[in-house]
């Protein structure tokens, strides 16, 4: 049988320390959504004025990102270059740039969404949650 590795609480806290600090540092008020390989919300983070619209959004984002083991900038491309289509694939409201995956040694073990600014900075703040786990 083989093993993976997987987050766990303390993962999510040093991951959501690390975002918040990016969001802080840059004046943007948004919400930290963290979720495990299977989607599942293992930490949610709604910043001091950030949108109570992103408190739905960045969970779906980590969905999303988790599920499909990608960016979902991916998904958010593949719509607006055309194909419309897969906006009625399951989970499509998560399916914006702003969720990234979190891969250690080649598995996908879960994922980070943010929602709250323009969907870059979005993503911006996911990578440097990342970062401090993968350092």
């Amino acid at each position: 049988m083989q093993t993976k590795p997987y987050l766990t609480l303390a993962d999510a806290k040093k991951i959501a320390a690390a975002a918040e600090a990016e969001a802080i540092a840059n004046n943007w008020a948004v919400t930290i959504a963290i979720a495990d390989d299977g989607g599942h919300l293992l930490w949610l983070q709604r910043l001091d004025g950030a949108a109570p619209l992103s408190s739905h959004i960045a969970p779906a984002k980590a969905k999303v990102s988790a599920l499909g083991r990608r960016d979902t900038k991916v998904y958010e491309d593949m719509i607006n270059n055309g194909r419309v289509a897969f906006g009625s694939a399951p989970f499509s409201e998560g399916m914006l740039e702003g969720g990234v995956p979190v891969v250690v040694d080649g598995h996908v073990i879960g994922a980070v969404g943010v929602s709250g600014v323009k969907s870059p900075e979005d993503a911006q703040i996911a990578k440097a949650g990342i970062a401090a786990l993968t350092a």
